[in-house]
C-alpha cells in the first residue's frame, strides 16, 4: 500500500424521507465498492433528521452486507455512553458473521448532548460512562463473561475486538486509543484555538497522531483514519456544487467556529471549514496540502455539510476513486480492501489492557 486506503462515509443527510435516505446510502455503498473503495462508514445519530438520519447503524450495514462482497462495513461511530454495550457487541458480532468478517467498529463518547437524557444518561458524564461501557463492550467481544457473569455473547466475535477504532479531537484521546492498541478516527474539521484561528487542520491533528503512535503497544499496527469532506464534480457541475455547498458551510462556520459569515464568500467558507469541493484538479490541490493524510492509513470522504444530490454523490465517488486517488497515491481496489481486512492482525500477540 502506497498511501491511505480510500474510504466512503455518510451521515445520511439527504433532503428525503427516511426510506429514501436508507436506499441512497445502500446504493452509495454498493457504488463505492464497485469504484474501488476499501471501506464504507456510517454515522449514528438519534432523534431527528438534521444531525443524521440513522439511529441503528448495524441494521443498515446488514442490508449493505447483502449488496456487497468486499468493502469493509464500519460504524463511524457507535455512541457507547447511550448504547447498551452488550447489545452493541451482539449486533456487531451478528453483522460480522453476515458480512464475512468485514466489520470495523468506530466508537466514541458522543457529540450531541441533547440525546443523552432520553437514554437516562447525563451528558456531563459521557466520558466516564464511555470508559465504563467500553470495558463492558470489549469484555463481551473478547468472549469474557458479561459484567462478571457466566454469560457470553453469541455468536462469538472472534477477533472483532481487535477491530475497534476510537474517535477523538484531543491529544489525550489519541493517547488513550493508542494505549489500547485501537485504531484512531480523526474528524473532518474541528475548532481552532483563539490564538491560532487560521491554523491548518493538520496542525491540530498531527499532535493527536503523534500521541497515538507513541502510546501504541510494541507490535501493534498503526491504524489512523482521517475523515474529510469532499465533493468532486465535472467542470460543468462546479457552479452548482458551490451553490449546494454554501448554505451548509455557512451554518457549519457559524455553529462550530462561531464566525459571523455575513460578509464571507464561498471560497473563504470552503477554507475555514476544511472542505474540498470542485473539479478533480481543485480537490487534488487542496487535499495535497493536507499533511494529516501523509500520516493516515485510511481516509474517508463524505459530502456533508454540502447538500449534494444523490446523483452528484455517486459521481463524486467515481471521480475520487478514478481520478483523485491515483494522483494522491490513495490505495484502492481489492488489494486495499484486503489490506484493511488484515490491518489489525498484529494485535493477536499484543496484550490488550484497558487504560
Amino acid at each position: 500500500m502506497t498511501g491511505p486506503r480510500l474510504g466512503f462515509f455518510t451521515r445520511l443527510l439527504e433532503e428525503a424521507p427516511a426510506r429514501d435516505r436508507y436506499r441512497f446510502a445502500l446504493e452509495q455503498i454498493a457504488h463505492a465498492e464497485r469504484a474501488g473503495f476499501a471501506s464504507a462508514w456510517v454515522a449514528q445519530h438519534h432523534f431527528g433528521e438534521d444531525e443524521g438520519g440513522l439511529p441503528s447503524p448495524f441494521v443498515l450495514l446488514a442490508a449493505a452486507a447483502e449488496r456487497t462482497s468486499r468493502i469493509a462495513l464500519a460504524t463511524g461511530v457507535v455512541t457507547l455512553p447511550i448504547d447498551d454495550p452488550v447489545r452493541a457487541a451482539e449486533d456487531a458480532a451478528v453483522l460480522d458473521q453476515l458480512s464475512g468478517g468485514r466489520v470495523q467498529l468506530g466508537v466514541a463518547s458522543g457529540g450531541t448532548p441533547s440525546s443523552f437524557a432520553a437514554f437516562g444518561q447525563d451528558a456531563s458524564r459521557r466520558r466516564e460512562v464511555f470508559a465504563e461501557h467500553l470495558e463492558i463492550f470489549v469484555d463481551a467481544l473478547a468472549g469474557r463473561g458479561v459484567r462478571g457473569t457466566a454469560s457470553h455473547i453469541y455468536p462469538a466475535a472472534g477477533d472483532l475486538v481487535d477491530r475497534i477504532w476510537q474517535a477523538t479531537f484531543s491529544v489525550d484521546g489519541g493517547r488513550r486509543a493508542g494505549e489500547r492498541g485501537d485504531g484512531l478516527l480523526l474528524s473532518r474539521t474541528q475548532p481552532r484555538e483563539a490564538d491560532a484561528p487560521d491554523a491548518p487542520l493538520h496542525d491540530l491533528q498531527l499532535p493527536v497522531v503523534e500521541a497515538y503512535r507513541a502510546a501504541l503497544p510494541e507490535g501493534a499496527p498503526v491504524r489512523v483514519l482521517a475523515s474529510r469532506t469532499a465533493l468532486v464534480v465535472d467542470p460543468e457541475d462546479r457552479t452548482r456544487a458551490l451553490e449546494l455547498a454554501e448554505p451548509g458551510l455557512r451554518r457549519l462556520a457559524e455553529t462550530m467556529f462561531g464566525i459571523d459569515t455575513t460578509d464571507i464568500g464561498i471560497d473563504e467558507l470552503v477554507r475555514v471549514t476544511d472542505t474540498h469541493v470542485g473539479t478533480v484538479e481543485e480537490v487534488v490541490a487542496s487535499l495535497g496540502a493536507d499533511r494529516t493524510l501523509e500520516a493516515a492509513t485510511d481516509v474517508s470522504f463524505q459530502v456533508h455539510s454540502i447538500a449534494a444530490t444523490h446523483e452528484l454523490t455517486l459521481r463524486s465517488l467515481e471521480l475520487l476513486a478514478e481520478e483523485v486517488a491515483p494522483r494522491l497515491s490513495f490505495a484502492t481496489g481489492a488489494a486495499a480492501a484486503d489490506d484493511l481486512h488484515q490491518a489489525h492482525r498484529a494485535l493477536a500477540t499484543t496484550s490488550r489492557g484497558l487504560s
